[in-house]
């Protein structure tokens, strides 16, 4: 049997990079997903349609995470897809251009956070309610959490929170032996990273990660699924720093 066979799985943020590869191996390893996206439809569909050849079972909703009350309306909606809860993994982040605290507006400010930390917030309070016993919880951080970049404020800002949200959930729901885990990626190969990097800063990057190269989306959804399957049932409250030994 295949470690998440008949486990229910929700996933934010999962039609590209790290997320794509997240929903992909949690339904290779047999549980039922589904995953949010905020604009790209088309992309969302080549992952329904890529798990669906694969053998495995994925269903994409729209969210606009930064949207009030799009949190609950998605996780109301996954769960009666679903029929319950065994699984959440919090990936959602908006793509932003890095930008110096000086010149950071407001509205960037609150949605950033919006998206990653308020969010998160209010799955995890969710899944505190409806998730089932013994479900794993793994929400999605940085390495820029402990080895700052300047013009990402906002960003450092709102994955803190969302680890210190881990280390409180994990106390919280540790009697129902629900494990709530943050795993932090490095640079990882992404659109989203060659977007906002030149390839000489990637360069640099992978020159001085211990592994000697970029992270691959699959290096994390690999963390990701051993957390969320029976080997992780000892692990809880931790930061997995996935970023092939740069910190």
């Amino acid at each position: 049997m295949a470690a998440l066979e008949g486990k229910a799985a929700v996933v934010t943020g999962g039609s590209r990079g790290i997320g794509r590869a997240i929903v992909e191996r949690l339904a290779r390893d047999g549980a039922d997903v589904v995953f949010s996206f905020a604009q790209n439809a088309d992309a969302a569909a080549e992952v329904e349609r890529a798990v669906k050849e694969a053998g495995g079972n994925a269903r994409a909703i729209r969210a606009e995470l930064a949207d009030p009350g799009a949190a609950e309306r998605l996780m109301d909606a996954a769960g009666g897809h679903l029929g319950g809860l065994d699984l959440l993994v919090n990936n959602a982040a908006p793509g932003f251009a890095p930008t110096s605290i000086a010149d950071t507006d407001e509205e960037l400010y609150d949605r950033v956070m919006a998206v990653n930390a308020k969010s998160a917030f209010l799955t995890v309070r969710y899944a505190a309610r409806h998730m089932r016993d013994n479900g794993r919880i793994v929400n999605i951080s940085t390495l820029n959490t402990v080895r700052p970049a300047r013009g990402i404020a906002p960003y450092v800002a709102s994955k803190g929170a969302i680890e210190q949200l881990t280390a409180v959930a994990a106390l919280e729901l540790g009697a129902r032996g629900i494990t709530v885990n943050t795993v932090s990626p490095g640079a990882t190969d992404t659109d989203l990273l060659r977007g906002t990097n030149s390839e000489e800063a990637l360069r640099t990057v992978a020159g001085i990660t211990p592994l000697g190269r970029l992270g691959q989306p699959a290096d994390v959804a690999d963390v990701v699924a051993f957390l969320a399957g029976p080997d992780g049932r000892w692990l809880t409250g931790q930061n997995i720093r996935a970023t092939g030994g740069i910190a």
